[in-house]
């Protein structure tokens, strides 16, 4: 499967898997009520933290491992090396589980201010073993570039969330907000089983080759390690910027029922809108490392460069579109789909440095294919540091309460981007410095600054969105950010991706 065949597939899997997302969060909103989602938010970074502790970063030693096996056609070692990550996780659940178990009364209680939640960490716990075989076998596959089995289990899962939500969540609907929470928490747990059933039931029937008997664990973890090390500060940075955030409100003045639901509205409005078309980058980072990885192999730096100048381009773009929409239109959508009123500044804040997270995934595993995850790391350290010192000296300020939250997400992107771009850019090789985004930057600056003058606010807002991202459209085009031939051909390959799943 080619890169850009893969990279579509993956798009178009994780475009369905947006739209689902959606429809669940509207159904839980609406459902659960704001503080429920506030709960199952905060509780939710703690998970994350547990899946990074548990999987060490294999994933990504996976995917760059047998996707170098596949390109030497040593299909027994991409097999062996799959195997040997899936030991590694098992000893790592048997070491963590247990200490997390311990743990989550003192997490829910002393950090997070939810006593009652303590059975939504439970659940979390439980969920992360299962999640890291899944990404294991996720990985496996987009080693060897087959891209459809990841954009199927994507979708199969979030469909699964959408039917209990809104089949079985209604009947708990006079419960607590908590038990509302861990409720939703258990939907997710049963989606990630689900998945992992079909991914190892693909694993089965496209195995072929016998794996060799064995397989060096130095190999496969010193890609990942780095790795684990960046997931795991990051995830770490995500699991206190709730508890910093809930502490500074409740000390100035707010019950912690108001201050969770406001955390609510923020982390499942506001960010997700936000972090809405991000599913094109993501797609490319995933399809990055292996396809990078395999063309480094073989010495092709012609297709190396190639890809990942493609990658670049496609997640700049991307960028502009969505961060000039929703500083525009952001506050009337979330009015429209959520019922959300009075986010326009924190559009305003975020969207012109949220330009730069649509290309901080492909640039992460840029680094991670070219043998430089330290830096990655390092640099995510950084920006996880500074995110939450400026989350703490902010939100202790009265003034500032969920405005010194929304600042502090934004400076933590925009420094670790930075950071990310100039490590690119002392890979020469590569040819990518901060000039390549300056054009796509100048359109988004164009675009806040002309569309609200070209476009009557009369129109009706899906009318006044569309004709936004056509003008931006023809703009990036007329800036070279969005070649012709790039359209056509991802018109043709969409086509096919979407015969695949």
């Amino acid at each position: 499967m080619s890169f850009r065949k893969g990279s579509l597939i993956l798009m178009a899997a994780y475009l369905i898997t947006k739209v689902l997302g959606f429809v669940f969060r509207m159904q839980f909103v609406r459902i659960a009520g704001e503080e429920a989602v506030g709960i199952y938010m905060a509780v939710y970074p703690a998970f994350i933290f547990f899946l990074a502790a548990i999987q060490l970063g294999l994933p990504v030693g996976v995917a760059k491992m047998v996707a170098a096996h596949a390109a030497e056609n040593r299909a027994e070692l991409a097999t062996a090396a799959y195997k040997k990550a899936v030991k590694w996780v098992c000893v790592s659940s048997a070491v963590f589980v247990p200490i997390f178990i311990t743990i989550v009364p003192l997490l829910m209680t002393d950090l997070l201010k939810q006593s009652a939640a303590i059975q939504v960490g439970y659940v979390a716990v439980v969920m992360a073993p299962i999640t890291a075989i899944a990404t294991l076998l996720r990985a496996y596959f987009q080693g060897l570039a087959r891209m459809t089995e990841t954009a199927t289990s994507q979708v199969l899962e979030q469909i699964i969330r959408i039917l209990l939500v809104t089949f079985l969540l209604p009947y708990a609907v006079l419960s607590t907000p908590h038990a509302l929470a861990m409720f939703a928490m258990g939907i997710a747990l049963c989606a990630e089983v689900v998945g992992v059933i079909y991914l190892l039931f693909r694993y089965k029937a496209t195995r072929r080759q016998q794996s060799s008997s064995g397989y060096p664990s130095g190999d496969l973890l010193k890609p990942s390690l780095p790795a684990s090390g960046s997931k795991l500060f990051g995830s770490f940075t995500w699991f206190l910027e709730p508890v910093l955030f809930l502490h500074a409100l409740t000390r100035s003045g707010m019950t912690v029922a108001t201050a969770t639901a406001l955390y609510g509205v923020i982390s499942g409005v506001l960010v997700p809108m936000l972090l809405f078309p991000s599913f094109i980058p993501y797609a490319l980072a995933i399809v990055l490392i292996p396809a990078v990885s395999g063309a480094a192999t073989v010495g092709n730096m012609k297709l190396v460069r190639e890809r990942v100048h493609l990658a670049l381009r496609v997640s700049a773009v991307t960028g502009v579109l969505a961060s000039t929409l929703l500083y525009i239109y952001g506050d009337q959508l979330a009015t429209q789909f959520f019922h959300v009123e009075g986010m326009t500044s924190y559009f305003h804040l975020l969207s012109p440095i949220f330009f730069f997270y649509y290309i901080q995934s492909p640039l992460f595993s840029i680094l991670q294919a070219m043998d430089a995850s330290h830096i990655a790391f390092r640099n995510s350290v950084i920006g996880g540091a500074g995110k939450l010192g400026l989350l703490a000296a902010l939100t202790a300020d009265h003034g500032y309460q969920e405005q010194g939250a929304i600042l502090a997400i934004g400076f933590g992107v925009l420094i670790t981007s930075c950071l990310h771009i100039a490590a690119v850019r002392s890979i020469r090789s590569l040819d990518i410095g901060f000039l390549t985004l300056l054009p796509a930057y100048s359109v988004f600056l164009l675009g806040i600054a002309l569309l609200p003058a070209i476009i009557p606010p009369s129109f009706p807002l899906l009318l006044q969105v569309t004709a936004g991202a056509g003008i931006l459209v023809v703009a990036l085009i007329l800036f070279r950010q969005l070649l012709v031939k790039d359209v056509l051909l991802t018109w043709h390959l969409l086509k096919v991706s979407m015969r695949s799943l």
